[in-house]
């Protein structure tokens, strides 16, 4: 909302405080005032000059030589305005002036002519071009003839003004025009609002011998009221209102749209003026509109219509859209004489609807969506027809023709001084909650409850007793509402299990090299269930996608990790190391959904090119398979779990076969990792990708082993280490297990050294070499002891692995 500053002070006495304390109040009070824009800054030495001669110059045919009086002097001047001619008052800027922008006009030559200052367009002095009247948009701007010659233009034109920009929250429709400002500054300063003058004369005809109203919609439509005006001449509103519908940001056209316009941003209420006699009827009649009809509105664009939308008619077809736009057909243009003037409440969500789904966003359409005032409907009205008998010399007929289903009382609400101190912490006597409702124009009265408050119609935003408190407190000011503790216990904060559990992994994987990534939820149904971490029932598809790329809800991280890495890569990154934690979304069967999907929490890493290089030593490590499994042992280890976790060869079929392995936690399936096929890494143009994904939900849930810690042996260990020959098929992981379960309490740690496969052994046949560590924190091993442990885990692995020490 666009507020002038010197058009306010037309409704509440501020001459007194400046333009900046106004908006410092404004803002203060809950009404923020985002920006000043002094509409004439910069502007100097500019008067209204009096063309006196204008002939063709002698060297360009499109330039002319003016003669302009500017007040005592006489000047040469050249333009190039195609409606330069004598006769005329203009803008002038003499020699030394200074336009928007600090551009300086100085004497100069054009085409061997002396041209001593520059005659001005609105443009030039600061006026947005769509907000000039279309006569002068191509040209220089041309006074009335009252305008007094030498006068200073720029208060003629009434640019010695600052316009407020209203950054207004939705719940404040009342801000959204002049008065409804006037009534917060008036309530600010505890001052009174000075209303328009709205009295006129009537002549001896009835409005309703001329025009008939019937509404069907009486449920979207309220309040419909119609007054005819008759001799209207059309020509430019006076100079002040086209001025103040400038700085509204409404351009100007004609005294009868002017009109509507200036009260529109008087009183927020919209009206909207038929020419009578090009509307082809002698009754209005509001209703739906029927499916597939279809209207041209204002803007000369054809509108197929619904049942959805609520139009007003001429008994037979839609004249205008109720509370967005008026028709083409019966606009009023320069040969109008009788105008029909139309005032009217719609409810706002019929008009929102309307207005959304057509398209059209208007002065009008913004006002209705939000709310009007209700109750001021026909005071509006006659504000227009006492302008329009002043400014258009129209004679008003008596009466207005209206259909008026509106509540017959406003709504009223009860509340108590205690009540809004105990809401607000503060200690207000019931004289300055009183005195703050006074100030507001809420009539309260006092009773045995409290207070009761009556909420007029300008104020829709008021409807519950924490509306008023907000009130009370807005009013009474922010600023001294006391500080105070809140009562009661107190707890600190805390994390919860699964959120220390969170925690750790994401610092770990950080700890360890890895960078957390956040990708896109929403992905292209291409990526959907690819790498899940099973198989899914069905997807989650969005209705209205902003593009196919992000048209369905994730089933896995691991896509857009991988889009990661070839973004890194694309860009000359070629190692790169990223994880997400987050939610995959999990649809029913048939992807049409019936109840939420299932979210479930999901960690996913992708890790390629270099893990470790320390180039001044001369080493590199590579990123494979063993380094991210490496990376995964560790996290299971921070989080409580390792003992718990089993690795076994997957069959994945979008991981190198040789190189990936499923996650088995208590024999649960907990995810996976491995290298990615060299299909899948053509397929992203990436190269050699190593991945995981895990089932977040099963480890946090999982009973994760207590920490203890050890002192350190004071005892000596015991170390053996052992060559096995066993089957190619048999796993390390499967040995290992083995060795522990029979090395019994003596075994204290088991590392695995060595893995060969060659000449030296039979086909089908690899050698796993092994350390084993005996240890007794509590005494000294004998020989005996460790020898007979020793040879019971020999005999073990050759019973259950058919395992065989290497010669």
């Amino acid at each position: 909302m666009l507020v002038s500053y010197q058009w306010l002070k037309d409704y509440v006495d501020i001459d007194d405080i400046g333009v900046e304390e106004t908006a410092e109040r404004l803002t203060r009070g809950g009404v923020e005032v985002d920006m000043l824009h002094p509409r004439s800054e910069g502007i100097q030495n500019v008067v209204v000059g009096y063309v006196e001669a204008c002939d063709p110059h002698p060297e360009a045919d499109k330039l002319r030589v003016c003669r302009v009086n500017t007040g005592g002097e006489t000047a040469s001047i050249v333009c190039g305005a195609p409606n330069i001619k004598a006769g005329q008052k203009v803008i002038t800027a003499k020699p030394g002036a200074v336009l928007p922008g600090g551009m300086k006009i100085e004497k100069t030559t054009l085409r061997g002519q002396e041209s001593e200052g520059m005659i001005c367009s609105l443009q030039e002095i600061g006026i947005e071009q769509k907000l000039v009247m279309k006569q002068f948009m191509d040209g220089i701007y041309v006074f009335p003839e009252h305008a007094e010659t030498g006068g200073d233009a720029i208060e003629e034109l009434a640019l010695r003004d600052t316009v407020l920009e209203l950054d207004l929250t939705p719940n404040r429709p009342d801000c959204l025009s002049m008065l409804g400002v006037a009534y917060e500054m008036a309530a600010l300063l505890d001052r009174d609002v000075i209303h328009p003058e709205t009295g006129h004369q009537e002549n001896s005809e009835s409005a309703s011998d001329y025009i008939s109203v019937q509404v069907d919609v009486p449920e979207d439509n309220p309040y419909y009221g119609a007054k005819v005006v008759k001799n209207i001449v059309i020509s430019a509103s006076p100079q002040w209102i086209q001025n103040r519908l400038t700085a509204a940001g409404i351009r100007p056209i004609n005294n009868v749209v002017d009109i509507t316009n200036y009260v529109l941003m008087e009183y927020g209420q919209p009206l909207h003026a038929f020419d009578l006699d090009k509307l082809g009827s002698s009754e209005i009649v509001v209703r739906r509109a029927q499916d597939g009809e279809s209207m041209t509105t204002l803007d000369e664009e054809e509108r197929t219509l619904s049942s959805e939308h609520m139009v007003i008619t001429n008994g037979k077809e839609p004249a205008a859209l109720a509370g967005v736009m008026g028709g083409a057909f019966s606009e009023v243009q320069e040969d109008t004489t009788t105008v029909l003037l139309e005032a009217a409440y719609f409810k706002p969500a019929r008009v929102r609807k309307t207005s959304r789904e057509t398209g059209i966003r208007s002065e009008s359409s913004i006002r209705f969506e939000k709310g009007i005032d209700s109750g001021r409907v026909e005071e509006a009205a006659e504000r227009a027809a006492a302008l329009l008998e002043k400014y258009a010399g129209g004679e008003v007929l008596q009466g207005t023709v209206e259909v008026d289903n509106r509540p017959a009382e406003n709504k009223k609400i009860q509340t108590s001084t205690a009540q809004l101190n105990r809401l607000l912490g503060m200690e207000m006597s019931a004289e300055e909650v009183l005195s703050i409702f006074r100030r507001l124009r809420l009539p309260a009265v006092e009773n045995n409850s409290g207070i009761m408050v009556e909420v007029p119609t300008r104020r829709p935003d008021l409807d519950i007793e924490v509306d008023l408190a907000e009130e009370a407190a807005r009013l009474y000011g922010y600023e001294y509402i006391p500080t105070t503790l809140p009562k009661g216990v107190t707890t600190p904060g805390f994390l919860t299990a699964d959120q220390r559990k969170r925690r750790r992994m994401r610092r770990y994987l950080e700890r360890a090299g890895l960078h957390e990534a956040l990708t896109y939820t929403l992905t292209s149904p291409s990526h959907s269930g690819r790498l899940q971490l099973q198989e899914l029932p069905g997807k989650v598809e969005v209705t209205m996608p902003m593009s196919e790329e992000r048209s369905t809800m994730r089933t896995s991280l691991l896509p857009q990790l991988l889009d990661t890495v070839q973004y890194n890569r694309n860009r000359q990154i070629t190692d790169a190391a990223v994880f997400e934690m987050g939610s995959i979304f999990i649809g029913e069967e048939g992807n049409t959904l019936t109840t939420q999907p299932q979210e479930k929490n999901v960690l996913a890493a992708a890790v390629t090119g270099w893990w470790d290089a320390h180039l001044w030593q001369g080493e590199k490590k590579k990123t494979d398979f063993f380094v991210v499994k490496g990376v995964l042992e560790g996290l299971f280890e921070e989080i409580g779990i390792f003992d718990h976790i089993e690795f076994i060869r997957s069959d994945h079929n979008e991981l190198h076969p040789g190189r990936s392995a499923d996650i088995y936690l208590d024999g649960k399936y907990a995810g996976f990792l491995g290298q990615m096929h060299p299909s899948v890494e053509k397929e992203w143009e990436i190269k050699e990708t190593y991945v995981f994904q895990l089932d977040v939900d099963l480890l946090l849930t999982f009973e994760a082993d207590p920490l203890f810690y050890e002192t350190v042996p004071r005892y000596p260990a015991v170390t053996r280490d052992i060559a096995l020959v066993v089957e190619e098929q048999v796993t390390a992981g499967e040995v290992r297990r083995v060795i522990a379960e029979a090395g019994g309490s003596l075994l204290h740690q088991v590392t695995l050294f060595d893995v060969y496969q060659g000449e030296k052994l039979e086909p089908g046949q690899k050698s796993l070499a092994f350390s084993l560590v005996y240890l007794d924190p509590e005494r000294t091993l004998t020989d005996e002891e460790v020898a007979e442990t020793h040879n019971h885990v020999l005999s073990e692995l050759q019973e259950k692995v058919k395992a065989s020490l290497r010669k």
